[in-house]
């Protein structure tokens, strides 16, 4: 008999600046949570200090059976809601919440986070530590941005990205720049990564 995974990913709204109590707690009652941190640093008159920021303000994210530890999520000290459509929490993929983990790994090519999805151009990444990433080029120059949106929570991360790293959405794949073919860009952008 084939057993059927139970558990999926979730996501929680949480009271404002709850993120990490509400993180911590899930983690003491043995819930499986994620909540995607960056490192910054905070300039105050007397001192300058690195703190971790939650990436999207008031979302922790569980991976739960719904059935059975919806409740004891909810009745963690902080947590609002579920995020869904009307009573049905909105499962997130596996994928969304590696790419998390990989843009967290990545601090220095976040520029913002963003809440709506801009017009232009849907790219997919071809090679480095974003590599299968799809978004949309929101700014084209020597540093394209690039907006990874989450569907799921209505949230995007702004990344700063090399424009030869990416390629058209479409039926046939082009880069955006250079008259290079595809397979020459990714030997040169993966001999690039190699020697980092």
């Amino acid at each position: 008999m084939v057993e059927v995974q139970s558990t999926r990913w979730y996501a929680v709204y949480v009271r404002s600046r709850y993120e990490k109590k509400v993180h911590q707690t899930l983690g003491e009652r043995e819930i499986i949570s994620f909540l995607p941190l960056l490192d910054t640093w905070k300039q105050w008159s007397d001192r300058k200090k690195k703190v971790s920021e939650p990436l999207f303000r008031g979302y922790v994210f569980v991976n739960i059976d719904i059935r059975k530890d919806n409740i004891n999520v909810l009745d963690t000290e902080g947590v609002v809601k579920f995020i869904g459509i009307g009573r049905n929490p909105s499962v997130i993929g596996e994928k969304d919440i590696d790419w998390l983990k990989k843009l967290v790994r990545e601090p220095d090519s976040i520029s913002r986070t963003v809440n709506t999805l801009p017009a232009g151009q849907r790219v997919r990444v071809l090679a480095g530590p974003f590599k299968d990433f799809e978004g949309v080029v929101v700014k084209q120059g020597r540093e394209t941005k690039l907006v990874v949106f989450f569907d799921t929570i209505m949230q995007g991360v702004e990344v700063s990205i090399f424009p030869d790293l990416l390629a058209p959405i479409a039926g046939q794949i082009q880069p955006i720049s250079g008259d290079l073919s595809i397979q020459g860009e990714l030997s040169s952008v993966e001999k690039h990564f190699l020697r980092l």
